[in-house]
């Protein structure tokens, strides 16, 4: 690496480097999506701490009504083994592009969600671009969350206490289906958990000295999974702010915002743009940026400690969030 193209891995905190550089070593391309899931499969196993607090939980699966016209969707809903009911809920929707991922991919660290927080957590596995490009994901994620709100008395779940979040694509779910929420007025949020969330489909122009391309998601891979998922190409008029929200012009009367991003994350900027937009339209609204840190920083290293500093600022947050 040159000084006018220097090595982003170096530019990360020490304690990510090292497992950054293994990462970059196995990174796939997603010109070929289902070559892409083959190869993501089964790379998220849990940590120590999620395996143990995988034990702490019971698990349930239900099949709920999907959106008018299209199949049942699967719902895995975890509590936190003996605490009282009912419980405050997250709802937590899977990242991937938009384009691959699952609920199994989730279920450690959503096991200890529900164990920090003292919540319920809601998974919802929703349809994949290109085979299923927008809105059917987010309309998928829309009928699970209606179908356990209107379910909450016989879940053993608040209603009043709802919680929406996601990393990455499912940040990006995540800030849709909170504006999707507002505007049909079915359920009441009362939280949204942005992390990293890919939300801006403009983002995909040519790396430069300004914005480099990022260590965990590339541009390239960025524009691949946006054409996927809008079924067109991105940046361009007539998009959606239900499949991109930083298109959304009216942010008022939103939940209160959590957003989580590393300042060395290709996504860093749009994350921040949000958040500032959402204090703007009077949304209350908590933005963490952490230094030196890439896109999943928290899976590539669990153990360093800008992933435990983050852990136990989201962890907090929720719980505020759920009282």
């Amino acid at each position: 690496m040159n000084a006018m193209n220097p090595d982003p891995i170096e530019a990360l905190d020490p304690d990510l480097r090292a497992p950054a550089r293994a990462l970059m070593g196995r990174r796939v391309s997603f010109r070929d999506i289902p070559a892409a899931r083959a190869a993501m499969e089964g790379q998220m196993p849990p940590t120590g701490t999620a395996a143990v607090a995988l034990k702490q939980v019971e698990t349930e699966e239900r099949v709920v009504p999907g959106p008018e016209g299209a199949p049942d969707v699967t719902l895995r809903i975890m509590r936190p083994v003996g605490r009282e009911r009912p419980l405050p809920l997250l709802y937590w929707l899977h990242g991937g592009g938009y384009v691959l991922g699952s609920v199994a991919d989730e279920e450690p660290a959503c096991a200890l969600f529900a164990v920090e927080a003292g919540c319920a957590v809601g998974l919802v596995e929703y349809r994949l671009a290109p085979e299923h490009p927008f809105p059917a994901g987010l309309e998928d994620c829309y009928a699970g969350l209606r179908w356990m709100a209107s379910a909450a008395d016989g879940l053993g779940i608040d209603r009043d206490r709802i919680a929406v979040g996601g990393p990455s694509a499912g940040g990006g779910l995540a800030a849709a289906l909170a504006l999707l929420a507002r505007d049909r007025a079915e359920v009441s949020i009362a939280l949204q958990l942005l992390i990293w969330p890919m939300i801006d489909d403009h983002n995909v122009a040519p790396p430069d000295d300004t914005h480099p391309d990022a260590v965990g998601w590339t541009r390239e891979a960025n524009i691949h999974c946006w054409r996927a998922y809008l079924g067109r190409e991105p940046g361009g008029d007539g998009i959606s702010h239900y499949a991109a929200p930083s298109r959304a012009t009216d942010l008022k009367e939103l939940p209160p915002a959590y957003v989580a991003v590393g300042d060395r994350d290709l996504l860093a900027d749009e994350g921040i743009t949000y958040a500032r937009e959402l204090i703007r339209a009077g949304v209350h609204t908590e933005l963490h940026v952490y230094p030196g840190a890439c896109h999943a920083f928290d899976w590539i290293a669990p153990d360093a400690e800008v992933s435990k500093r983050y852990a136990a600022d989201l962890y907090g947050a929720l719980r505020r969030g759920l009282r």
